[in-house]
């Protein structure tokens, strides 16, 4: 599915586009099974206080904050201004999602990787390679924000804590993870014939092989991270879940993130931005 919308100064069809798919993103992310640790068709992974549907109903509220974002974004050049109205959107996005799951955090750093990633496509719709958008994501969200809040979420702690980069990072360097190792997984699992499924699946692992998930990190400390991140190597070095070796390795991944209570929440977003990207049809530039 890609995104081809001339600049025409239709920028609400546009918005109405970019929700949608950013949405669409989120209840492919959520439904994708089997994911370790995390909510899936299957179960509730290592949470107790989230369900498939409640994810699903958390994607569907986020639906009108990120054509609030793209509509507001259409066209406009990255400044102080811009940065504190994407900001502002997203909070009053977060308080949207909050309402609708009853005060339970489903998708507070989606709501920052992807806000983003549509308030980029809709500044330059015409650009739509995936480091153009990255690379203009990491401009909007390197600009301060003197409007945000100055509490620390459990993230933001755990990144303190352990002086490891967090979600803030990620955007300020342009989706590495996204661009490095998501993405280019994605093609390559597809292309080495894996379904779709499983080719996001293998995607999803890409990420955790290296990404700091401060989800992770604020559950199980620096032990669960590195366990993460080993065994999601193990899975793919053994060919990826479309090989019998690899779905070994995965139930083990799986075993020991469940025995260790973690999820890794932050992976997921990254998952549900490369999902988005895919959608619009970013793999021009992408290295």
């Amino acid at each position: 599915m890609h995104l081809t919308i001339a600049d025409n100064g239709q920028g609400d069809i546009l918005a109405a586009r970019l929700a949608e798919i950013a949405t669409q993103s989120l209840l492919d992310e959520a439904r994708l099974s089997p994911k370790p640790g995390l909510v899936d068709s299957r179960g509730s992974g290592a949470h107790s206080d989230l369900t498939l549907s409640l994810m699903e109903h958390s994607a569907h509220s986020l639906t009108p904050t990120f054509h609030a974002l793209a509509l507001h974004c259409w066209l406009r050049f990255p400044d102080i201004a811009l940065r504190q109205e994407v900001g502002r959107l997203g909070r009053k996005g977060e308080q949207a999602m909050m309402a609708a799951t009853g005060g339970i955090n489903t998708h507070r750093g989606a709501i920052w990787s992807l806000g983003l990633l549509v308030s980029a496509v809709a500044m330059q719709p015409s650009a739509l390679g995936a480091r153009q958008i990255t690379q203009r994501a990491a401009q909007l969200a390197a600009m301060p924000d003197a409007l945000s809040p100055k509490t620390f979420s459990k993230g933001a702690c755990a990144v303190q804590r352990y002086q490891l980069p967090g979600a803030k990072e990620e955007a300020q360097t342009g989706f590495p993870h996204l661009m490095r190792q998501a993405l280019p997984e994605l093609y390559r699992s597809r292309e080495a014939g894996a379904d779709e499924n499983q080719a996001q699946i293998n995607a999803l692992l890409a990420i955790m092989t290296s990404l700091s998930d401060t989800c992770v990190l604020s559950r199980g400390g620096l032990p669960a991270l590195l366990e993460m991140q080993q065994g999601a190597t193990r899975v793919l070095e053994a060919g990826g879940v479309q090989t019998a070796k690899g779905l070994d390795q995965f139930k083990r991944l799986e075993q020991r993130m469940l025995a260790d209570n973690v999820s890794p929440g932050g992976a997921a977003d990254l998952l549900a931005a490369a999902l988005f990207i895919d959608r619009i049809g970013g793999q021009a530039h992408l290295l």
